[in-house]
């Protein structure tokens, strides 16, 4: 009988699940990671996922694996090194459940992380970001959303995802205004708002508020 089903359930369960609270990101990553693994297992050992064992999946297994990511998908050093990190915390997690199986999990957990090139990452000068936000249409609404958001993100630094999911009630406008969000990993950030950002945010604010008093009095069908 296989001992890697019922572990890799718990590991999603229990230190996934209950101990780490991991984002649905997370889980589906890692959940991704055992599906691609599960399948180039078969495919190298002719043993259906149902029945590997835990001493299936040795150190040769694993670096072939992480090799044909690179090699036959084409991923890059960056997605090889975070499915190893996956793989990793499951047997990490294996090696307290599963004593017997230590020596494969010990060469397993010894394969190193593939060293990546570090691109530096270059920023906007002034004049640069100006003509950035100086660029849409600011004669429709569309366009004036778009300035606000471009200098949002230039002025906090806030990713794309970060910005779309902002909400009214996220900004604090006053004599200290500041935007609080949850960024990556789910950590709370509250950023102080400069006055330019804050005119256009009050003027942006107010525009929708007109917009959605314009909804609000058209006559619904079957009145005048």
């Amino acid at each position: 009988m296989s001992d890697l089903a019922p572990l890799l359930q718990r590991f999603f369960t229990d230190k996934l699940d209950r101990h780490l609270d991991a984002s649905p990101h997370t889980k589906a990553a890692y959940a991704d990671t055992f599906r691609l693994l599960l399948t180039y297992a078969e495919r190298a050992t002719g043993i259906a996922p149902s029945a590997l064992t835990l001493a299936d999946l040795d150190a040769d297994l694993i670096g072939g694996f992480l090799q044909h990511l690179e090699t036959e998908r084409g991923n890059s050093v960056a997605t090889r090194n975070a499915r190893r990190a996956a793989l990793r915390s499951f047997f990490t997690y294996a090696s307290y459940r599963a004593p017997d199986a230590i020596a494969t999990i010990s060469q397993v957990l010894a394969i190193p992380a593939k060293r990546t090139k570090t691109t530096l990452v270059s920023f906007l000068t002034a004049p640069e970001a100006e003509a950035l936000i100086a660029a849409p249409d600011t004669r429709t609404w569309l366009g004036r959303r778009d300035r606000l958001l471009l200098h949002l993100g230039i002025q906090t630094g806030l990713r794309v995802s970060e910005l779309i999911n902002l909400r009214v009630g996220d900004l604090q406008l006053g004599p200290h205004s500041r935007l609080e969000c949850v960024g990556k990993g789910r950590k709370q950030r509250v950023i102080p708002l400069q006055k330019n950002t804050v005119r256009l945010l009050t003027a942006w604010l107010a525009e929708l508020h007109q917009r959605e008093r314009g909804r609000c009095s058209r006559p619904t069908a079957g009145h005048p």
